[in-house]
């Protein structure tokens, strides 16, 4: 459970990072994400989530 409190508090951060440091960059990248097709971003998005399998998989692996 503390792997997933600390994965979490980690994407909070960065998500954090870009709202605070650039916001109006982030609506550039909204726009830019509607012109990707749907199944590309569906395939951008479990390519994301396996690597963040794979990240806390090795994390735990590595005794973190």
């Amino acid at each position: 459970m503390g792997i997933i409190l600390l994965a979490l508090g980690l994407v909070l951060v960065a998500e954090g990072l870009v709202f605070a440091l650039a916001p109006s960059r982030l609506e550039d990248l909204i726009e830019a994400l509607r012109q990707i097709p749907v199944p590309t971003r569906r395939n951008l998005g479990l390519g994301a989530i396996a690597l963040g399998v794979l990240l806390i998989w090795g994390a735990k692996t590595l005794g973190y």
